[in-house]
């Protein structure tokens, strides 16, 4: 099993780096390899939580930054600057080279943003409680693995994520989803 972490914004503290490895580690009992970002709390968490037990490594990423016409930095508002270079550092373990990237997490990010205006930058479209916050999400997890068919997994037959990783037999239906509100 792979992940891959790159939090865009979170977590910022370690309490929170440790609160969201030990909640991984509550979720996966096979062996598996974990990239993150330069985040450097992510190091003491993933030892406290998986010990040697997991093959991990950090990306870090650099990012240059673009002038303008006259060699002004110019502000990037709506994409970030172009990589420049990337640093691959093995913490623990022994990953697979061929797996170490954050490219899978930074997509699924972006599908959440264009999935979910709530998401969207520069709109008014925020939940004003944290609970309808984290209902809104979940739901969209939900439907995302569960009920989504990917033309990427669409081998021998139509299959979603959550298929893909034998976690569930068919396509759920919005109703199926909904029944889970009960």
């Amino acid at each position: 099993m792979l992940i891959r972490s790159s939090l865009g914004g979170a977590p910022h503290e370690t309490p929170d780096a440790y609160e969201f490895i030990s909640d991984l580690r509550s979720r996966v009992d096979a062996a598996l390899q974990i990239t993150t970002d330069g985040h450097k709390p992510y190091i003491e968490a993933i030892e406290a939580e998986f010990g040697g037990a997991a093959d991990y490594a950090m990306l870090r990423k650099e990012y240059g930054v673009e002038s303008s016409e006259d060699g002004s930095p110019t502000a990037r508002r709506y994409s970030p600057n172009k990589v420049t270079s990337q640093e691959i550092r093995i913490v623990s373990g022994e990953p697979d080279p061929e797996r170490i990237s954050t490219s899978y997490v930074e997509r699924h990010n972006l599908t959440m943003r264009m999935s979910m205006r709530r998401f969207t930058r520069l709109t008014n479209a925020f939940s004003k409680k944290v609970e309808n916050h984290a209902a809104a999400i979940s739901l969209n997890m939900m439907w995302q693995n569960f009920g989504k068919p990917l033309k990427a997994l669409a081998n021998p037959y139509p299959r979603t994520p959550a298929m893909a990783a034998g976690v569930s037999d068919h396509i759920w239906t919005c109703e199926e989803i909904a029944a889970l509100l009960d």
